[in-house]
Formats: C-alpha cells, sequence, structure tokens
C-alpha cells in the first residue's frame, strides 16, 4: 500500500489565494510550564486542502459538519489534464471513464507550480454542468480555486447545488492518473461554508 499526501503544507508564508496578506495563517507557539508546549493557529477556512460546502456560494446551503463522511472517504479516480493550459471543459471530459458515484480529482499543470498562479488551470461551468449530468459526487483539483474569476461562480454554483463536494488545493504532482482511495474528511466545524482537511490518496499495491 503506498499513502500519497496531497495536502499543502501550512505555514504563514505558504501560498494562498491570489497572494492576500489577510489569508496568511498566523501561527504562534506558547511555551508553558517545562516541556509542555502549546500553540494556536488562526487561518482561513479556504486554506491548503479544503472541502467547500454548498453554504460557500448558495444562501441558506447547507454547512461542513452536516457533510455524508462517504463522499470524501471514498474510491476515486485521478485524471491527468497537465496538457491543458487554460481551463477544463465538457469536450475535455467526454471521453474519460467517468460513472455515476464516482469522485473525480483534475491533475494539471497547477501541482508544479510553488507560487500563485493568477491563470491557474480551472473547471469551465460546462465540465461542471457534464460532471453534474453524469452524477458524481465530488471533485478535486490543484488549485486553490475550482474555478478562476467567473462573475456568477457558474461552477460553484452548479456543482454545490447539485450535493457535490468540492475538494481545492491540492498536491498532486507525485500522483500518476489512475484509481486511489481517497480521504479527505473536513475539520467538523458547526456552521462553516468549509473547512481544512489533511487530504491523502492511497493506493493498493
Amino acid at each position: 500500500m503506498k499513502i500519497y499526501d496531497i495536502s499543502m503544507e501550512i505555514h504563514e508564508n505558504m501560498t494562498v489565494y491570489k497572494n492576500k496578506e489577510e489569508k496568511r495563517p498566523q501561527h504562534t507557539i506558547t511555551v508553558q510550564k517545562g516541556d509542555v508546549t502549546e500553540s494556536r493557529i488562526c487561518m482561513d477556512m479556504h486554506t491548503g486542502a479544503h472541502i467547500d460546502a454548498p453554504l460557500h456560494m448558495i444562501n441558506g446551503g447547507d454547512t461542513i459538519e452536516n457533510l455524508d463522511l462517504s463522499k470524501v472517504i471514498t474510491r476515486c479516480k485521478v485524471f491527468d489534464f497537465t496538457h491543458i493550459s487554460d481551463k477544463i471543459t465538457r469536450e475535455d471530459l467526454k471521453d474519460k471513464n467517468i460513472e455515476k458515484g464516482d469522485f473525480v480529482i483534475f491533475k494539471t499543470r497547477n501541482s508544479f507550480r510553488e507560487d500563485f498562479d493568477f491563470q491557474f488551470v480551472y473547471l469551465e461551468k460546462s465540465g461542471a454542468e457534464f460532471l453534474k449530468e453524469k452524477g458524481v459526487v465530488g471533485v478535486g483539483i490543484d488549485a486553490l480555486g475550482i474555478e478562476r474569476d467567473q462573475p456568477e461562480h457558474e461552477t460553484h454554483k452548479i456543482l454545490l447545488g447539485a450535493g457535490v463536494v468540492i475538494l481545492e488545493g491540492l498536491r498532486l504532482k507525485e500522483v500518476e492518473e489512475g484509481e486511489y482511495f481517497l480521504f479527505a474528511a473536513p475539520l467538523k466545524i458547526k456552521g462553516a461554508e468549509a473547512a481544512p482537511t489533511r487530504a491523502v490518496l492511497i493506493k493498493e499495491e
């Protein structure tokens, strides 16, 4: 069995969405008595690898503590789209082996960038519609956003409105296309629109 850690390391100088300073984690360590060390962290819910709940883009939408964990602890399919330079569309997906109930993860050139790329590869709304029609349970991508500057946030709304889990902020550089077991349970934070996760892929050998 091989385990791939596909999460971003969280620290004060990590890559954050659009390099916004207010999104950078703040980590402080407090040393108390003797050998006892305690620390605290303040960070955006959309830091590193994280899962979006419907409330993120849908008024009155469900929150992260109500997520069905069977959607994020499940078999999944990783598809290699490193040849794409802009966006993933219906045309790019239609010949892939995507079936009802699948959790699909997209590996792109994003995984090979350490800094924030303002032109990151994203899932365009026609691709989101295709996945909704297929009946997938979740979509993961190696970008801090599943869409890029779409004014009405169509990709998010299409997926979240259909109950499709969105997993963002992955690192897939060492992961080859294929089938894996995904474990990406988010923190159970009451009333939150998203939550960080330690996402891993497991490959049976």
